[in-house]
């Protein structure tokens, strides 16, 4: 048994009971960096708390526990502890498709056993792990008999009113702002500066069945954050709730690097058979008629991308209940038509291109059990679920029974909107990708992305909608280079391109609804993305400060990609020491050049690079570069 827990005022005894009473139990990662303390406060009244430190220093000082129940009293005093049951976890697991081909799992755990002390006696327990990125807990109620959890009594206290970036909605715009600031409604993961070498993100994972958790000041003390619920939450027999957690990292780019740590507070993979999911590159499909789908699908073979997908207005007004997904009634306010959907889709077969369907979610909570047989039988790939409800307990099930109904009938699924993960693709991974996410289509600048990148992104993969040839790339956004490192940066399984822009085959249909495109033009800038990937075998933040600049490294095969953004003019200048040293790569460089004289200002350069080379490029204000490097 190992060492790492420890019963302060008693010798180290291990045992799965263990009779405890109020001395304070400790739990400390695999590294010996990050401890997490449980105690029972005596001069309160008995009441659980619990508190955090890393290299010695706060991260949390003692935060409260509990969960207030309706209709009965609420956990939060008068507790003893029973038992504590400990476990040592050291391994790793490989994913369907990631940002690595594996995933460190390495914690120690305690089972916390506890029990009232007065009417009703009730018993319970608090599970804690201790990570090398990080803490997790959750609370496990024993019932037989209903429970409405009415509102969570967990806490964040802090010590000093620390830097933070707050967003209060999935796809709202993050400010920098700070604990006292905090407000109420504000979206996981939430980042906190604690000092120049330690950054933390309190967020929630393995959020299945239970409301959705946000964090909310509170009035008597300003440095106190809550766990606020949505809505109550029900159960009938004994349950856990979702794991609060607190990622602890020296940089926002170690962060980033870790995501990880939230889907393995996931339970693994429940699928057995997953051949069928494939990620890929995506691109919308908005005309909404036959020859666009084959445009979209013939310019996909040319530009190896795997996927076309059919937006909003297929099967009719989106936000029209009498909508029927079931067939095809293009929106007139969209397309004219004519769309002959099912020749569109052997049309892919033959091409090897598969189909993705949007549905709005009035249709899917109408129709989800019919269409989902209906567009096997078709041969759709994948669903995109548009506007689905988020937040309240209903609504968490709801779609959660959604993603596991789609496993059944081998459908994807891509989930737009206020939805953003926990963690959910570990155990069913045809949930391939979510929106929850400010992207392209809000059109934002460089210094936003540079937010999300480190906030957001700790989350699990993010669909951004890039567009590439669209106005606002140049009018509102960054570059055109910063748009190609930003698919890089941004992780998607699948990763949806050209979101603005179709292929000249399709450019002649008039399109209405506010989905207007561009042309696709046939540049040399397009070698990017026909060589992009969309999952990696290695990622590697090799520098980043929130807001202002990144530079982010993934692998796939023998080959590197490298996408840097920055929001200040600065010198981008990067090691590539983390090539293989018996190799020689070529280097494929993409810049923003005004005066390269081509429709996207882009300029590509090629050199011979190993891994003692150090790339030196100027960026300008809100532009970006990307690389590509090749084994040779």
């Amino acid at each position: 048994m190992n060492l790492f827990f420890k019963l302060s005022l008693l010798a180290l005894v291990f045992c799965s009971s263990l009779i405890v009473r109020s001395e304070n139990i400790v739990v400390t990662s695999p590294d010996q960096k990050t401890t997490v303390v449980f105690k029972l406060d005596t001069q309160k009244g008995n009441a659980p708390f619990y508190s955090v430190t890393n290299r010695g220093k706060v991260v949390l000082a003692a935060s409260p526990l509990g969960l207030e129940f309706e209709n009965q009293k609420a956990l939060q005093s008068n507790l003893q502890i029973v038992s504590t049951k400990t476990k040592s976890i050291n391994s790793s697991w490989k994913p369907v498709y990631g940002e690595r081909s594996q995933y460190p799992e390495h914690y120690n755990e305690v089972i916390i056993e506890l029990k009232e002390t007065t009417a009703p006696n009730r018993k319970f327990s608090l599970t804690f792990r201790a990570y090398n990125e990080g803490i997790a807990f959750k609370y496990n109620i024993q019932t037989n008999q209903p429970v409405v959890v009415s509102k969570e009594l967990t806490g964040f206290q802090f010590d000093k009113d620390y830097t933070s970036w707050i967003a209060r909605l999935a796809q709202a715009k993050y400010f920098k702002g700070s604990i006292s600031k905090t407000g109420r409604g504000c979206e996981r993961p939430y980042v906190i500066e604690l000092d120049q070498h330690r950054y933390i993100a309190l967020g929630e994972a393995a959020l299945v069945d239970n409301a959705r958790m946000k964090f909310d000041s509170t009035e008597k003390d300003s440095l106190l954050l809550v766990a606020a619920m949505d809505s109550k939450s029900s159960y009938s027999s004994s349950f856990s709730t979702p794991w609060r957690y607190v990622m602890i990292a020296d940089s926002p780019g170690k962060l980033l690097e870790h995501n990880y740590f939230v889907l393995n507070l996931n339970e693994p993979n429940a699928l057995k058979d997953v051949s069928w999911i494939k990620p890929g590159k995506v691109i919308r499909e908005v005309t909404l008629n036959t020859t666009g789908g084959k445009a979209c699908i013939d310019f996909a073979i040319k530009h190896n991308l795997q996927y076309i997908e059919f937006d909003a207005g297929w099967y009719g007004p989106e936000n029209n209940i009498a909508s029927d997904a079931t067939a095809v009634h293009v929106d007139p306010a969209r397309s004219k038509g004519p769309l002959d959907l099912r020749e569109v889709i052997d049309y892919g077969k033959r091409k090897n291109v598969g189909v993705i369907l949007y549905v709005n979610q009035k249709a899917l909570t109408k129709q989800l059990d019919s269409i989902l047989p209906l567009y096997q039988s078709w041969g759709v790939k994948g669903i995109k679920y548009g506007f689905v409800n988020v937040g309240t307990q209903e609504s968490t099930h709801w779609l959660h029974e959604a993603i596991r109904k789609t496993a059944k009938y081998k459908l994807m699924i891509d989930i737009h909107d206020e939805y953003r993960p926990t963690g959910y693709s570990r155990t069913y991974p045809n949930l391939l990708t979510q929106e929850g996410i400010r992207g392209d289509e809000e059109s934002p600048e460089n210094q936003h992305v540079l937010i999300t990148m480190f906030t957001r992104m700790l989350a699990g993969a993010g669909d951004h909608t890039n567009c590439y040839f669209a106005p606002r790339v140049e009018e509102k956004m960054g570059s055109h280079a910063s748009q190609m490192a930003k698919a890089i940066c941004i992780y998607s399984p699948w990763q949806f391109l050209y979101w603005y822009d179709r292929p000249e085959a399709a450019s002649q249909q008039k399109l209405g609804g506010g989905t207007g495109a561009s042309v696709i033009a046939e540049v040399p800038d397009l070698s990017f993305y026909d060589d992009l990937s969309t999952v990696w075998d290695d990622t590697k933040v090799l520098e980043g400060k929130i807001g202002a600049y990144a530079t982010i490294a993934r692998k796939r095969g023998g080959n590197w990609f490298i996408g840097s953004l920055t929001d200040e003019p600065r010198n981008f200048s990067v090691s590539l020491d983390f090539l293989n040293k018996q190799k020689q790569y070529e280097a494929t460089i993409y810049a923003d050049d005004e005066l390269s004289g081509t429709p996207t200002k882009l300029k590509i350069s090629k050199q011979l690079v190993t891994s003692a080379t150090k790339l030196q490029l100027p960026i300008k204000a809100k532009n970006g570069v990307a690389v590509i490097l090749k084994e040779k």
